[in-house]
């Protein structure tokens, strides 16, 4: 008699049923499918610039996301075992437990990520399959017109060849399996507290008033979309600073995964057919494909996206002077523009992308400090942190990345252009500097 087959899906930055590459072949592929999700204890642990590499914000978006998570497998009738511990230091205990067969993953290629798929592997037996799949991408890789090497160090070129010869793939669906798929479920979603943080409420003059999960985001993709036709006026508005609607606020889902950029593009195709097709509508998409170029120079260039010398591997007079990074961190510079902004990271985890380019720019070309620092410090704070965005960007602000001409933000001219009536400003120093 044929071995019944057993599937588990290990969720990692993909936290989605929808548009869920491995989720969709481990239900086409097994009569049973089990799903497992690890808040990993060293992504809450202090780093070496004296971070935790994910603070209160990002964290309490990330239980909300897993919480969805779990009720939107259920309705598929399938289990998510949620643990509060390293990934290889339980997953053969599930492996053992249910016999299973084959592990499908989303693909994942930074050094920490793959030190520990490397000690998964190490600690599962030999004869277990592991299926893992790009999913998080825009153009796949095996779509774009480049060999990984080739993958140009400018934006623009890479671009206008993608949207030239490269397509856009569908959208995987998913549909239930049999009731009695469904496991027995004891695991439980750790709390803010056992994750070592006390709640919070979320502050109210925030520009991202939102929740993590699936269902969260698909209903912001309908609100901006479909119930404002905020996307019609995009480009015009995304420089904003003020508010929730100025920009689309997509990031921090595609950050973990509760919504593809594939769903986002071919949404955006719907509206363009539904509603009007004009540079707005295109410019979302321009984002999206940045997004994928700053994974594709990570795949390209690894572990030097992490190095002070970035990909060009250049040299500057670094410093790591700590009484100038606390006086950035806690928005007492001379800038009151990057102040507002710093200040709005630190009570809020959200900061607008003017903002990010502005007070990136002033921490490496003004104060001429380690960028790497000022990165781990986003990586902390960001409820949309995303390790290939945040490094890229910080590259490319700081000289050392993808910035051909690279640029030094003129502040104050950046505050009269931005908020020239200083309206952000005083929303977040208050009275401290008007």
């Amino acid at each position: 008699m044929q071995k019944k087959q057993k599937g588990l899906v290990w969720f990692r930055n993909d936290l989605r049923v929808n548009d869920n590459e491995s989720l969709t072949k481990a239900m086409a592929e097994n009569e049973t499918v089990l799903a497992v999700y690890y808040f990993d204890p060293r992504h809450f642990e202090e780093t070496k610039f004296g971070f935790k590499k994910t603070e209160k914000f990002r964290a309490k978006f990330l239980i909300e996301t897993v919480t969805e998570l779990k009720q939107n497998l259920s309705k598929l009738n399938i289990s998510l075992l949620i643990y509060n511990q390293k990934p290889e230091d339980s997953i053969v205990k599930i492996c053992k437990e249910f016999d299973i067969q084959t592990i499908y993953t989303q693909e994942e290629w930074t050094s920490e990520e793959m030190e520990v798929l490397t000690n998964v592997k190490k600690s599962i037996p030999e004869s277990t399959i592991f299926k893992a799949t790009y999913n998080q991408f825009l153009f796949h890789p095996t779509d774009i017109p480049f060999e990984l090497k080739t993958i140009p160090n400018v934006f623009t070129q890479f671009r206008n060849k993608c949207e030239k010869y490269s397509k856009v793939r569908t959208e995987f669906a998913v549909k239930p399996m049999p009731i009695e798929n469904l496991r027995e479920n004891l695991t439980d979603i750790p709390t803010m507290k056992i994750l070592s943080f006390e709640d919070f409420e979320i502050d109210s003059r925030t520009a991202f008033p939102f929740k993590g999960g699936e269902n969260e985001a698909l209903k912001r993709l309908e609100s901006y979309f479909w119930e404002t036709e905020k996307l019609s006026f995009y480009k015009v508005t995304r420089n904003g600073l003020i508010g929730a609607d100025f920009s689309s606020k997509f990031s921090p889902w595609l950050a973990n995964g509760s919504i593809s950029a594939k769903t986002i593009y071919w949404e955006i195709k719907k509206y363009e057919e539904q509603v009007e097709k004009n540079d707005s509508t295109y410019w979302l998409i321009f984002e999206l494909i940045w997004r994928d170029y700053f994974k594709y120079v990570s795949l390209k260039n690894g572990n030097s996206i992490f190095k002070i010398g970035g990909i060009l591997d250049k040299n500057y007079d670094w410093k790591s002077n700590k009484s100038a990074i606390d006086s950035w961190i806690n928005g007492t510079t001379a800038e009151p523009f990057v102040n507002a902004n710093m200040i709005e990271l630190q009570q809020t985890g959200w900061m607008s992308n003017r903002g990010r380019q502005n007070v990136g720019s002033y921490f490496a070309k003004n104060l001429i400090l380690d960028w790497r620092i000022g990165a781990a410090y986003f990586e902390s704070m960001l409820i949309d942190y995303d390790v290939h965005s945040n490094y890229g960007n910080w590259m490319y602000v700081s000289g050392v990345g993808n910035d051909p001409r690279d640029r030094k933000f003129n502040i104050k001219l950046q505050a009269e252009n931005y908020d020239g009536q200083s309206k952000f400003q005083k929303l977040w120093l208050q009275q401290k500097l008007f």
